[in-house]
């Protein structure tokens, strides 16, 4: 019998699964990987990471995976992206002091607009314990009006589209 915050699958072993049920994502969904540290104060009551946390995962995954590539840099770059929408399937447990692994992907590129893809993954394993949609409108940094994607910041999204 599970106890509450163990780190295991909440999904119950042999059963169908109904067609719009959603199931976890492999890594080879995934583009790119970055480490995200798990915190103390992530667990909530319960002994795992509070789901409110994984949206800032996926902050995290995307931001850092922009910033690294020079798209968007904080405080000097032209366009930011501002959260339009976002979802999470929960699949299994993640707890401090767990290491993880967020991989990246592009889903959808639109005018202005980019839906990311983020799985969360502990440190190894081969399907994601939670996977979501992450997406941003780009918008001027001065006047918060949408704008269409420059041609490099498409291009550079190219390596992550998996759809």
């Amino acid at each position: 019998m599970r106890r509450p915050g163990e780190n295991d699958d909440f999904r119950r072993k042999g059963t169908a699964v109904s067609a719009g049920k959603p199931t976890p994502h492999g890594r080879e969904r995934y583009a790119a990987f970055r480490a995200v540290t798990t915190r103390y104060m992530d667990n909530d009551p319960y002994r795992h990471v509070n789901n409110a946390v994984y949206y800032s995962f996926f902050d995290t995954t995307v931001s850092g995976w922009l910033w690294e590539k020079g798209l968007v840099v904080p405080h000097q770059s032209d366009i930011i992206g501002l959260v339009v929408s976002s979802s999470c399937d929960y699949f299994a447990s993640v707890a401090f002091p767990d290491a993880i692994e967020c991989g990246l992907r592009v889903a959808r590129i639109g005018n202005s607009s980019v839906q990311y893809g983020v799985g969360v993954f502990r440190q190894g394993a081969s399907e994601a314990a939670a996977q979501g949609l992450f997406t941003h409108v780009y918008v001027d940094a001065r006047t918060s009006r949408p704008v269409a994607l420059p041609a490099a910041f498409r291009d550079a999204l190219q390596v992550l589209l998996r759809g």
